[in-house]
């Protein structure tokens, strides 16, 4: 099961909106708006994915990477380096 099971509807919400906004992006440009405000929007819209991403990796870090260390050392290490590498990838981002 994935660690964010319990709030699946939450995410998706989170998605969809963002996805709303993508869409919103691609018609402020196809309606020619002012390059700033576009900036403005795309900023909103990092800002949301990355709200996301902090989510996700918090129901890891809670739910998938606890677990692991109830199985033991092997798969716990396995789990906090699989997490430090999606850490390292949000951070490059």
């Amino acid at each position: 099961m994935a660690g964010y099971e319990r709030h699946k509807d939450d995410v998706l919400r989170r998605l969809r909106r963002i996805e709303g906004q993508v869409r919103g992006l691609q018609r402020m440009v196809e309606e020619d708006t002012y390059c700033i405000d576009v900036l403005t929007q795309i900023s909103a819209t990092t800002a949301a994915l990355q709200a996301s991403a902090l989510q996700l990796l918090d129901e890891h870090l809670g739910c998938c990477v606890t677990e692991a260390i109830g199985r033991g050392e092997n798969e716990a290490r396995e789990k906090v380096e699989e997490a430090t590498r999606a850490i390292a990838r949000l951070v490059r981002a």
